[in-house]
């Protein structure tokens, strides 16, 4: 069929009476397959040279910057006798945005040994291709030729520069950059903020919205997304929720994104109600929202919940993606729902067509692994068409060593050491499964191993926060100036404890020749006791405590938070790194399943 032909039926093109150009065919947003049809046209008409033709049509492939889109539009570009800046910075705009992005660092190169000279709208698109490539280097190049022409300082240079140092992993060179700006705006803030949060640097990116507050600039719906991630981060609660009134009082929560947000925040500082009030109080709920709640659900141990609130996504027509199936795998591990859990898993692909990814396959070791279906999990990891990333093996390890299967985590173990031996964890999961069954030699040779290759072990930290002020606390000492009063106080609570039936559990102290009553020294000294302790003595009666640490929580500290809220009558809300415990009453919300 004739070129010409097809443009007249299309219902997408409608030229003007007595148009002669074909960029009057060109639809806002037109597929790869009408372009061509439209070139085809150009090419007919004696126009398949004319610039404003070629760089209209490069505009509209790298609106959706597809493989084939971006081909098409690099061979237009090639086209072009003497193309300009401007149309250079329309492909490398497309390639950022690609899966390709290091092509325009390529181009680039290219465009400057033919002598054009790059603008202020350059480098921000090269920037973002160095982000999205965590290309570092090239990204250090292009920084030098941005001070090279003065352009360092530029309003768009200076948030580019700086999301592209944190998203290469350099936050430090993000924030020199930041200092060296004299007025910075709204954007930059939120730039270096977001690139703070995203590092994992909360208290930072907090500091930092306080200073732009105090610099009188009005805040965008993209700083209180990282402000209320950098509040979920440190567990803030009295702070997220003060960050919540001042999302409502200044309109913020029009934005699905942000009430998402806030959803995340109250959940991970472990308030489920409040989490589940802003969900019910969205006029618009995404997919990003239904998926928060469902994850919220999860991660406190309301696996039916969690179930419930995926079957009223389906009848409200919202389509789940990865994160809402996440959520799912995670309520199902936590609660021991395994076929149920088996059942999500191949659903995902097989009903809704999404692939899964490498916390999908964490979620199934994890899931068939609590269950003490632990060959199930060695070969379902061992079948995978990807190559195996070490923490598949360290959520299998984990599982060995609650089960107490010494051969076989040996084995994974070994799995282990094969892809990356540094970790300090494995070593001390294996060596205390070892000591539990009494191989004295197996634990000898791992810190044997440990102190040849100088591997150390990741101190337990746990942090509390009181009068909007979070304090951290380490396992063995706290970092506070009161660490000795703290320390008496431990001692003392833990007298009471005994006296209402806590016995500590030295098994999990390792050492052959260590008394009963020494083991119990580093035992009652660990991060989470502290953290509770200190909220104990400064906070009022009746206020709930809310820890946060960066491991699991032990065995004996799960006990000893159940005793606390008998004796106090207090609530201890826990978050580790798999889930939350809520204590109350003398039980915890996990039901010892964890």
């Amino acid at each position: 069929m004739a070129a010409a032909n097809v443009l007249q039926v299309s219902p997408l093109c409608s030229p003007k009476p007595n148009s002669s150009s074909p960029l009057s065919l060109v639809p806002q947003f037109a597929s790869l397959r009408e372009l061509k049809q439209i070139q085809a046209f150009a090419i007919k008409t004696h126009l398949q040279n004319d610039f404003t033709v070629l760089t209209k049509l490069i505009g509209l492939c790298t609106l959706n910057p597809s493989g084939p889109a971006m081909d098409h539009a690099r061979n237009l570009f090639d086209q072009i006798s003497q193309p300009d800046i401007v149309v250079f910075n329309t492909l490398a705009r497309g390639y950022s945005r690609s899966d390709t992005p290091l092509r325009a660092i390529v181009l680039f190169s290219d465009i400057l040994c033919s002598g054009i000279a790059p603008d202020d709208y350059t480098f921000p698109s090269l920037l973002k291709a160095c982000a999205s490539s965590k290309a570092l280097q090239e990204g250090k190049q292009l920084h030098s030729l941005a001070i090279k022409l003065g352009l360092n300082s530029n309003i768009y240079v200076c948030p580019t520069l700086i999301n592209m140092y944190t998203e290469c992993g350099d936050v430090d060179a993000a924030r020199r950059v930041f200092d060296k700006i004299t007025e910075p705006c709204v954007v930059t803030f939120n730039a270096i903020i977001t690139g703070y949060a995203r590092s994992t640097q909360p208290n930072e990116a907090l500091s930092l919205f306080r200073e732009l507050q105090a610099r009188n600039l009005q805040p965008t719906d993209v700083t209180m997304l990282s402000v209320l991630s950098s509040c979920a981060l440190l567990g803030a609660f009295d702070l997220g929720r003060w960050i919540h009134e001042y999302v409502r009082k200044n309109g913020f929560d029009k934005y699905v994104k942000v009430n998402t947000a806030l959803i995340d925040m109250y959940a991970k500082c472990g308030s489920l109600d409040e989490a589940a009030s802003v969900f019910e109080n969205m006029p618009v709920r995404d997919t990003q929202a239904w998926s928060a709640m469902i994850m919220a659900y999860a991660t406190h141990g309301h696996g039916s919940k969690a179930i419930t609130m995926f079957e009223e996504m389906i009848k409200a027509r919202v389509r789940p993606d990865e994160i809402t199936f996440l959520g799912l795998l995670y309520a199902c591990s936590h609660t021991g729902l395994v076929e149920e859990g088996c059942w999500y898993f191949y659903s995902m692909s097989d009903k809704y067509g999404i692939l899964p990814g490498i916390k999908h396959y964490g979620c199934m070791v994890d899931l068939l692994g609590r269950a003490g279906r632990l060959d199930e999990a060695y070969n379902f990891i061992d079948g995978l068409s990807i190559k195996p990333t070490p923490i598949l093996w360290r959520t299998l390890l984990s599982s060995c060593s609650s089960h107490g299967n010494v051969e076989l985590a040996k084995q994974v173990f070994g799995r282990i050491s094969e892809l990356d031996d540094s970790h300090g964890g494995d070593y001390v999961i294996l060596s205390n499964l070892c000591a539990r069954a009494g191989r004295w030699e197996d634990v000898n040779n791992l810190r044997k191993m440990m102190k040849d290759k100088g591997v150390v072990k990741v101190p337990g930290c746990s942090s509390v926060e009181v009068n909007n002020v979070v304090h951290e606390f380490f396992s063995g000492e706290g970092v506070q100036p009161v660490s000795k009063d703290l320390h008496q106080a431990l001692d003392e609570l833990v007298k009471e404890l005994k006296l209402v039936g806590y016995s500590p559990d030295t098994s999990l102290v390792f050492h052959a020749d260590m008394e009963e009553e020494d083991k119990e020294i580093p035992l009652r000294y660990h991060s989470e006791k502290l953290a509770i302790t200190f909220g104990l003595l400064n906070t009022p009666p009746g206020t709930t405590i809310r820890v946060v640490k960066n491991l699991k929580v032990c065995g004996d500290c799960h006990s000893a938070a159940k005793f606390i809220t008998l004796i106090f009558d207090r609530q201890i809300i826990l978050r580790d790194v798999q889930r939350f415990h809520h204590f109350k009453d003398g039980n915890c919300s996990c039901g010892d399943y964890w």
